[in-house]
């Protein structure tokens, strides 16, 4: 494929993105403190994580909960999961109308058994028909508002049951402002490599933007995909666990500036004890300590951190404890070069897609979907 020019920005609908990055919505992850951390190295647009549009519609408390944004959010991101074109339709309106959000994201891609048996997440564009129903009622509901509507999906449920390209074409004819295609199929979940091909397929085929997702563990990731698919930004999940930076070199790359000097453990030290910080402003401070806890192996993974220091890390439970142990590194050690470029977080094994009966026998919805088939929680 040929080399592309890098895109500088990235504009969905009257949304302008100054940096053409896209954190993607992890769940247990991507709450308001992470947000924030990373928004404080780099600019880009930055997902709540993902919530169901039976718990927005239904008031549930702890959906409400997730729809915290902070300080230095000037842009409200929300990613939204659901089955039911109704349920989808009056969520977005809610989001729009009553909290303010600017970008609501439509999750078509999470391959979560207790998502995709109920045929949601990266089962449901197999549905072509309820799928173009879910996006014209979502755009429908935030047009009156100007927030544009974007779907990440993946390539399909597997290599038989492939739907990127009918995807792409019906958010095209639907109004969204783009789509997200992470280059992998259901089966694969986090395993394989990242069919960067599939990407550059879509965006050949649509003309509304196309995000690229999949393998980028450091900037330069970034770019070799935007010039191997001609994409039109990144969207970024693993390859940010515990580092936040990336944002900052993402930001620096696309511009064309020099990338900043890898981190030494003294800095990623102050790193994590902002993280914290930030978590305990939300949650209190024992339970944003203990919140932390999951992504210390995530920061030190690779450096030479002691196993006392980091058993104790782990058990946490207070900024006083955390300063101490923290003081106890080496912040000379410099960054373990060998982890660059590797994967980060979940990657397991191709594993059996769980759908509905029969779901894959037709296109076609042959009954009415039941909206209380979402459980009001969010997924991976």
């Amino acid at each position: 494929m040929p080399t592309a020019t890098l895109p500088r920005s990235l504009r969905l609908g009257d949304l302008e993105v100054p940096v053409p990055v896209v954190l993607a919505p992890m769940a247990g992850v991507t709450n308001a403190a992470f947000r924030q951390l990373c928004a404080e190295q780099g600019a880009g647009l930055y997902v709540c994580e993902m919530i169901t549009s039976r718990g927005i519609v239904e008031g549930d408390k702890t959906s409400l909960s997730m729809l915290t944004f902070a300080p230095n959010e000037t842009v409200r991101s929300v990613q939204l999961y659901g089955i039911d074109p109704i349920h989808v339709g009056r969520a977005v309106e809610i989001l729009c109308a009553d909290h303010g959000v600017d970008h609501v994201d439509l999750n078509f891609g999470c391959p979560v058994p207790k998502v995709t048996r109920k045929g949601g997440g990266a089962a449901l564009p197999w549905k072509d028909t309820l799928l173009g129903e879910i996006l014209t009622a979502a755009v429908s509901a935030a047009q009156p508002y100007g927030v544009p509507v974007t779907m990440k999906t993946r390539k399909g449920i597997d290599d038989d049951h492939l739907t990127y390209l009918d995807s792409g074409r019906i958010a095209q004819e639907t109004g969204c402002a783009a789509i997200a295609l992470h280059g992998r199929t259901a089966v694969q979940h986090y395993s394989g490599q990242a069919d960067w091909d599939a990407i550059g397929e879509l965006k050949a085929a649509v003309d509304i933007p196309v995000l690229g997702n999949g393998d980028i563990w450091e900037a330069a990731d970034a770019i070799r995909m935007v010039e191997h698919t001609g994409c039109d930004g990144v969207v970024v999940g693993r390859g940010c666990l515990g580092r936040p930076w990336l944002f900052r070199d993402l930001a620096a790359a696309f511009s064309s500036e020099h990338v900043v000097g890898l981190p030494t453990l003294g800095e990623v030290a102050a790193v994590m004890r902002r993280h914290t910080e930030l978590l305990s402003g939300i949650l209190g401070e024992e339970r944003g300590c203990i919140e932390f806890r999951k992504h210390i192996a995530w920061y030190l993974k690779g450096f030479a951190a002691g196993k006392d220091v980091r058993n104790r890390l782990g058990m946490v439970s207070s900024l006083a404890d955390l300063d101490d142990l923290l003081s106890r590194l080496d912040p000379t050690e410099p960054y373990p070069v060998a982890e660059l470029g590797t994967p980060r977080g979940r990657q397991g094994t191709p594993k059996k897609v769980s759908v509905p009966d029969g779901w894959l026998d037709s296109r076609d919805i042959v009954a009415p979907m039941d909206p209380a088939a979402e459980d009001g929680t969010s997924g991976g």
